[in-house]
């Protein structure tokens, strides 16, 4: 299955421009209009759920499938002020505190005011403190300072900003002349932007669907729940498209589309592995086979909501997950070329 350059390059602006809008889990309003006005312009006709996710139905006839990925990303909250003016935060997702040293963030106010900030080290200057290469690393030794003339709680209290604001992380996006593109939410912008270039092509191409297919974007994957609901009543095959972590005693890759045959959450379902895994090789896809003990997925969480359902996991590669993350368009595209030919061609 051939995507030409302009395909590819779509698929990588639309991944670019989903890392740039804020959405730390819980805070996805503006990701979600952002998809419902894309999916509308495209002659779709995308809905909400009540928690928010947002569904479009794709077209074809029969065995419903979802094809799934999540919106919402890591990000933190303002925990407390503190009297010198810094804030303290709690995570929202989870990542070790050494991801998001020295990374500058925003603060979003409830009442729409954006602060940017940085976090720091309370001890950061190596002329000052002997042992800032060997502190620990976490909420209460990492902080908060805002790009704001302020020292004293009072004065951060003067901008709005209070106990419960969200705080989002500035993905830096850089798109190299190589092909690699670097981001903070590649895990899982990557798939998002892959799944709404997927329904670009389809309604350009005006492709027949070899079954009955809904797109699902979730919004609070990070945090366990992002598939508990929503699902299409008449569901009986969901794939979380995610993204395959890349490591030691891993076969994936940046430049590869990951099937994941089991997880933290156990197996993934014999026949929906087994028919990726043949799609892969008849297309001679770049792919690889692996096993993620320390990973979870959306679609596990719809199966603990209590569906019944068969389920699979695939992803490109992100190297560096949950942390400044990195991908390839290689691996994009080889994803993008799976679901394609999973959900047009006769199995």
């Amino acid at each position: 299955m051939l995507l030409d350059d302009q395909w590819k390059q779509i698929c990588i602006n639309n991944i670019i421009a989903i890392c740039n809008i804020p959405s730390p889990t819980g805070f996805t309003q503006q990701i979600c209009q952002y998809l419902l006005t894309y999916f509308e312009d495209l002659g779709y006709q995308p809905e909400q759920s009540i928690k928010g996710s947002v569904i479009i139905p794709l077209g074809g006839e029969g065995k419903p499938l979802v094809l799934a990925a999540h919106i919402d990303t890591l990000g933190a909250m303002v925990r407390a002020i503190k009297s010198n003016g810094r804030i303290r935060y709690t995570h929202i997702g989870g990542y070790p505190d050494n991801n998001i040293e020295n990374e500058t963030c925003k603060i979003h106010t409830r009442d729409g005011r954006i602060y940017e900030g940085t976090f720091y080290l309370t001890t950061p200057s190596v002329h000052v403190y002997e042992d800032v290469g060997n502190a620990k690393r976490n909420d209460n030794t990492v902080e908060i300072i805002l790009d704001e003339n302020v020292s004293c709680k009072e004065d951060v209290e003067k901008l709005g900003i209070q106990v419960g604001d969200f705080i989002s992380l500035d993905p830096r996006v850089k798109y190299s002349s190589s092909g690699y593109l670097k981001s903070r939410h590649l895990d899982d912008k990557a798939s998002a932007g892959i799944l709404m270039t997927l329904a670009d092509y389809l309604m350009k191409k005006k492709m027949q669907l070899n079954r009955k297919v809904y797109l699902l974007f979730t919004n609070y994957e990070e945090v366990g729940h992002g598939g508990c609901a929503g699902i299409p009543f008449d569901t009986i095959e969901m794939i979380s498209v995610d993204m395959g972590p890349v490591g030691e005693d891993l076969t994936a890759d940046e430049k590869k589309v990951s099937i994941c045959a089991k997880d933290s959450g156990g197996p993934y379902d014999y026949n929906v592995v087994s028919v990726l895994i043949e799609i892969a090789k008849k297309l001679q896809l770049n792919y690889a086979i692996d096993i993620y003990p320390r990973y979870g997925s959306d679609v596990e969480a719809t199966l603990h909501a209590g569906y019944d359902l068969k389920h699979g996991l695939i992803g490109p590669g992100v190297f560096a997950s949950h942390g400044y993350e990195r991908t390839h368009l290689e691996g994009v595209t080889a994803t993008l070329k799976l679901i394609l030919a999973y959900i047009i061609h006769k199995l």
